[in-house]
């Protein structure tokens, strides 16, 4: 299992990838393959100001839905639109290719409380 040291994680299963005051956000390697084959990722809040853990979107498996927790405040300023025709990228590349959405942060404090790489393993027992 895939779980970078450069980024930071959440309990929900999220990565978060810090650059400046842009935080880039997707599902882990652990995730998608709890899920199952991705077939669609829905996000409705695009240019919207949501805080932290509030849903931003939906992903859609074969088998179950599952909501997106934002992992810190902010302004959701990009969704991947490559997941609209390709969902399976968050299969296949959930670090690289099938990142979700883009936040400019409001609260940069907050990244102190996401999990290290270390700390995501020790929640999946990995």
């Amino acid at each position: 299992m895939n779980i970078p040291s450069e980024l930071k994680y959440t309990k929900d299963h999220e990565w978060i990838r810090i650059e400046g005051d842009i935080a880039t956000v997707g599902i882990t390697d652990f995730a998608q393959g709890e899920l199952g084959d991705i077939v669609y990722v829905e996000v409705e809040t695009l240019d919207e100001t949501l805080d932290k853990e509030e849903v931003f979107g939906t992903v859609e498996a074969v088998k179950t839905v599952s909501d997106l927790f934002l992992p810190l405040s902010g302004e959701i300023i990009e969704f991947n639109t490559d997941l609209e025709d390709e969902p399976e990228k968050v299969n296949s590349d959930p670090y690289g290719a099938g990142w979700m959405v883009k936040i400019k942060l409001n609260e940069p404090s907050e990244i102190e409380e996401l999990l290290s790489a270390e700390g995501y393993k020790e929640l999946i027992g990995a």
